[in-house]
C-alpha cells in the first residue's frame, strides 16, 4: 500500500506585492513538520531555489508569530532613472522619468506625506482595505547623481494597494511643476484616485524592509493583537 504523501507546507508572506515589485527584505513563515536547523533549512531552500530568489535568513519562531499579522512596519524605497530614455540595464529595475526635476520640490511634496491620513486618492481598485488611512513615519528623497537616480524611501505602518507607486506619480509631478507644490494635501480632501492620475511602474519599487516588535523604531515594544 502507498505511503500517504506528506501535507504541503504552506508558506505565509508578510503581504503581497505586485507582478514586477521587487523584495530586499520579504518576511514568510511556515510550519515546518520535521526537526532540522536552521541552517540546514538555510541551505536547503537556497539550492533549490530559482536565480532571482536568495533566502537571507532561517530562524526559528514563536508558534504564535505570524508574518503578515504581527508586522507593525514597513519600509520602501522607490528607484527613478532620471535618463532621457530608459537604461536597457535598469529599465527591468527603476522607474524612470525624463523631464528635469527640482530635487528641493520633491523633497517638499514627500514632506507631506507625514503623519496619519486618509490615503483614498492614493489606492488602486480592487483594494480590500477596510480603511484607508494610514501613518507615514518618514519620506525622503535621495538624488544619487552617480546613478543619475532619485531614490524615494517611505516608512509606514501599513500601504494599500498600489499605494507607493501613486505617490511616487504625485511627487514627480510635483517635482517637475505639474502640480502645486502642496497639492498633496488637496488630494487628501478630494478623496479621488483619478485626480492623482498616474501609477508608476513596478520596475522601481523595492520592499526594503519589513518591521517587527522590538525591531520597529516607532514601535519598540510590545503591540497589542491585530485583528485577523
Amino acid at each position: 500500500m502507498a505511503k500517504n504523501p506528506d501535507p504541503p507546507i504552506v508558506v505565509y508572506g508578510s503581504g503581497r506585492t505586485d507582478a514586477g515589485v521587487h523584495a530586499l527584505g520579504q518576511v514568510v513563515h511556515f510550519d515546518f513538520p520535521f526537526d532540522l536547523p536552521t541552517k540546514a533549512i538555510y541551505r536547503g531552500l537556497n539550492s533549490l531555489l530559482p536565480l532571482d530568489m536568495e533566502i537571507k535568513k532561517a530562524e526559528k519562531v514563536s508558534n504564535t508569530f505570524h508574518a503578515r499579522y504581527d508586522v507593525s512596519g514597513k519600509r520602501y524605497v522607490y528607484r527613478l532613472d532620471l535618463g532621457e530614455f530608459k537604461d536597457p540595464f535598469k529599465r527591468n529595475y527603476t522607474g524612470n522619468w525624463r523631464f528635469p526635476i527640482d530635487i528641493e520640490r520633491v523633497q517638499t511634496a514627500m514632506n507631506d506625506f507625514v503623519g496619519e491620513h486618509d490615503f483614498s486618492s492614493f489606492v488602486a481598485s480592487g483594494s480590500t482595505a477596510r480603511s484607508n488611512v494610514r501613518t507615514i513615519y518618514e519620506a525622503n528623497a535621495i538624488l544619487d547623481k552617480s546613478a543619475n537616480e532619485i531614490r524615494l524611501e517611505f516608512y509606514g505602518n501599513g500601504f494599500l494597494y498600489n499605494m507607493v507607486r501613486i505617490m511616487v506619480g504625485v511627487v514627480v509631478e510635483i517635482g517637475s511643476q505639474m502640480r502645486p507644490e502642496h497639492d498633496i494635501l488637496r488630494l487628501y480632501e478630494v478623496k479621488d484616485r483619478d485626480q492623482a492620475r498616474r501609477t508608476m511602474p513596478a520596475s522601481g519599487l523595492y520592499l526594503k524592509k519589513v518591521y517587527y516588535e522590538g525591531e520597529d523604531p516607532k514601535h519598540p515594544t510590545k503591540l497589542p493583537k491585530r485583528q485577523r
